[in-house]
């Protein structure tokens, strides 16, 4: 075996190589769908993208010869240190062959380089913070991934423990059938009536080209339900206003939904179609015509997975969210529905868990958060 290096990923060439090797390590996978290639190119700070305008982060490769057959990035979200006044650093974007030597070797790398800025602890995968996609599947190897949600190969939590972590949280992932949907939807529908007159309740609905104002409120509804939640870190308005750029395309109205008390917004829920399939058939990549074959006849979609269902911190316990998920559920029946997947929704969140779990969800697959503290 020829003996492992670990550089930094500062050339052209070595980026080039960092962002290849998935497509590599997944070579001949039937479910591994690729990361949209631009968007992974700035999630890893590649390209100028806002959470890298005040974070760092530094991108490792491990190298055998002349072959990468890992890589790995150190991250220092100073947001995060700021929110919970820790000194916590992160790893992302972890891909490694079966090789325990270059991953210890890898996580060795990122947890000298957080050190060297002050860090007693290192957390991941985060690729690159809790806002984008998180954590390592565990359980559920054998479920298609859902979009912008995590895949990888079993051997990975295996490697992640031979180098000394241990978990930090899970995050679960539920699946629902259509006919369990119209059950739940049956159920507290008699619930959505009442809460509706009580609070005089008004559903809001947005345009097929939603202004990026709209989004960026109903994004804002979002940080603002999650402060008390297990790792919140709130998007940073630039933050927000590159996600409300991206999501105007991927939006399908119909499943973009908020409520109104004497015209605020106090809740929202978000659906995204199941874009994986497609985005395998084009390879990640959206230019020149892949993003005409991501797009085209999107609400023809047969599953969807519902990122976010949240109401404002001060309607936590007036039971708004049921109004929410029932609208949901209607639009998404219109639009010839099958399945839906509610993820991620963290082990804590027993609220949550609970109320899907009584309604028929099953928890389809897991994904871990690790961590472990940097020995100086």
């Amino acid at each position: 075996m020829n003996a492992l290096q670990i550089l930094p990923a500062r050339s052209r060439r070595d980026r080039k190589r960092f962002l290849g090797l998935p497509a590599r390590i997944y070579q001949g996978d039937p479910l591994w769908a690729p990361a949209l290639a631009a968007e992974e190119k700035a999630l890893v700070g590649f390209k100028k993208h806002p959470f890298h305008a005040v974070n760092d982060a530094q991108c490792f490769l491990a190298v055998r010869g002349d072959e990468a057959v890992g890589r790995i990035a150190a991250i220092h979200n100073r947001e995060h240190n700021a929110q919970h006044q820790d000194r916590t650093g992160f790893f992302g974007f972890f891909e490694c062959q079966d090789d325990a030597e270059a991953a210890a070797a890898l996580f060795a790398a990122a947890s000298g380089w957080l050190a060297e800025r002050g860090l007693d602890r290192i957390r991941g995968p985060a690729n690159p913070s809790i806002n984008y996609t998180l954590g390592t599947l565990v359980e559920g190897h054998d479920v298609p991934p859902t979009f912008m949600t995590p895949y990888n190969p079993p051997y990975y939590a295996g490697l992640i423990e031979g180098a000394g972590f241990q978990k930090e949280h899970d995050l679960w992932a539920l699946r629902m059938t259509m006919p369990q949907m119209e059950t739940m939807a049956s159920r507290v529908e008699r619930i959505t009536q009442r809460l509706t007159k009580q609070y005089g309740l008004k559903l809001r609905t947005w345009s097929a080209t939603p202004r990026p104002e709209e989004l960026r409120e109903f994004l804002g509804v979002i940080n603002s339900s999650l402060q008390d939640h297990w790792g919140f870190v709130p998007l940073t308005q630039k933050e927000l206003q590159r996600a409300a750029a991206g999501l105007r395309l991927l939006l399908v109205p119909e499943l973009v939904i908020g409520i109104e008390i004497e015209g605020r917004l106090v809740g929202v829920t978000l659906a995204l179609p199941d874009y994986n399939p497609r985005i395998k058939k084009i390879g990640g990549r959206l230019f020149p015509f892949g993003f005409l074959q991501l797009l085209a006849r999107k609400r023809s979609i047969k599953k969807h997975r519902v990122m976010a269902a949240n109401v404002l911190p001060e309607y936590n316990r007036a039971g708004l969210g049921v109004v929410l998920i029932h609208a949901l559920i209607l639009r998404a029946r219109e639009l010839g529905c099958q399945e839906v997947e509610y993820s991620w929704i963290a082990e804590s969140n027993a609220a949550s868990f609970g109320t899907l779990e009584n309604a028929g969800a099953h928890r389809c697959r897991t994904f871990r958060v690790w961590e472990q503290f940097i020995a100086y």
